[in-house]
């Protein structure tokens, strides 16, 4: 199964070799093409980098991105990697149809780990979880991705998790086949459990910077009684985000023997 769907994946996780490779084209010429050899008239590759470039230019939908590819002059559509039919020599754009079939069946963990950044060389990766802008339909739930940001912002991969609950479970799957010794990993509140802790310290050798609410009553308790007011070591930072300014400070002490309660936790 792949790691990132209930869709059956008939490859194996893209190597280290294949995700450094430095064309864009090539890695996504790794990935398995689950369409029927018969009637391909576009291969992955093409379809892929054609999405992409509507996207880029500002196509939000799978209408948009077939009327991207319909209006893209010849030069662009070479560069895309089409090739030429018929006795004009035309080349001719995937049609929508094509495009959002293609996107609906590949593998989607191939293809996130594909196109993201590697975080070696990183300082700190975020993981965090977001809906999908634009995914929500009559009948579907807006789609939950649980993603990983190197500190400058570049996506190393993405994980689908069925709602906010499950992603409580995700992270282990998400990095597992990532590097991240002597990366500092951070994370919400939702993500704060001696299982979380463990695994990027014992198994993946990385720091973990973790807000503590009162999903964790015991270890939040404890924080609180900390000697806050005779810390030294002292940030502030303010900032406008969401319509709102905010004053964040951060105090930084050195404590051992905190209390984690032992199952995972389910909110803050």
């Amino acid at each position: 199964m792949c790691r990132q769907s209930a869709t059956v994946c008939l490859t194996k996780s893209p190597s280290l070799r294949q995700r450094e490779l430095p064309d864009v084209a090539e890695r996504l010429a790794t990935l398995f093409d689950p369409r029927d050899r018969r009637g391909r008239r576009h291969c992955l590759v093409t379809v892929q980098l054609t999405a992409a470039c509507s996207e880029l230019a500002g196509a939000r939908s799978y209408q948009a991105n077939g009327q991207w590819a319909r209006n893209a002059p010849q030069e662009a559509l070479a560069r895309l990697r089409i090739r030429p039919r018929g006795p004009l020599v035309i080349r001719r754009a995937p049609a929508t149809s094509t495009i959002r079939r293609e996107l609906t069946l590949v593998c989607p963990g191939g293809l996130a780990d594909l196109i993201g950044a590697a975080p070696a060389g990183a300082d700190q990766v975020a993981v965090d979880g977001n809906s999908a802008r634009g995914s929500r339909t009559d009948t579907d739930d807006a789609v939950h991705l649980l993603s990983a940001l190197t500190g400058t912002g570049r996506v190393i991969s993405q994980l689908p998790v069925p709602d906010k609950t499950t992603e409580v479970t995700a992270p282990p799957a998400l990095l597992a086949s990532f590097d991240l010794t002597g990366v500092t990993v951070t994370a919400d509140a939702l993500h704060t459990t001696r299982e979380q802790a463990c695994y990027l310290v014992e198994e993946k050798n990385a720091h973990f910077v973790l807000a503590v609410k009162r999903n964790q009553p015991r270890l939040h308790a404890v924080l609180r009684t900390l000697p806050w007011r005779e810390c030294t070591a002292v940030r502030y930072d303010r900032e406008q985000s969401h319509g709102r300014r905010e004053t964040r400070s951060v105090r930084v002490l050195t404590v051992t023997g905190l209390a984690w309660t032992s199952r995972t936790s389910r909110g803050p």
